[in-house]
């Protein structure tokens, strides 16, 4: 029975890895949002700019808790 269980913890991981980084990127994407309201600016650059910051965090976060559920 205990070798059932591993394949739902590491779907339940992986999940919520998914979840996470789709959470950093939607803040990201505010805060650019919101940068481009307080400065008012016509283009949409701290848009793309908290975008590509937020794929950045999502992606290190998500390749550090990786590496660590493989060293367990």
């Amino acid at each position: 029975m205990p070798n059932q269980d591993k394949p739902l913890k590491h779907l339940a991981a992986l999940s919520g890895i998914g979840i996470q980084m789709g959470v950093i990127i939607y803040v990201f994407i505010r805060l650019g949002q919101w940068l481009d309201v307080s400065i008012n600016t016509s283009k949409k650059i701290f848009v793309a700019i908290g975008a590509l910051i937020g794929v950045a965090a999502g992606l290190y976060v998500a390749l550090r808790q990786l590496k660590k559920s493989q060293n367990k």
